[in-house]
């Protein structure tokens, strides 16, 4: 699966999430963590790296600076 992709459904979680989706539930003494939303916060900036890196935009942008005048 490719960064792209997997990005995807980093995307889509992380919407159903903020979305009232549950994140984690307890039935009587016992809990258990589906997603854990800032676990997916900290996967989707790697993969937003990864997918860029991926289209072949990981090329070297140039900015011009100039002085203010007085």
């Amino acid at each position: 699966m490719s960064a792209s992709e997997s990005l995807a459904r980093i995307e889509a979680a992380i919407a159903a999430l903020e979305n009232g989706g549950v994140q984690s539930y307890s039935i009587g003494s016992r809990s258990v963590t589906k997603l854990n939303l800032a676990e997916l916060y900290t996967e989707r900036r790697q993969l937003k790296t990864e997918a860029y890196r991926e289209s072949g935009s990981g090329g070297i942008s140039l900015g011009k600076m100039t002085r203010a005048r007085r």
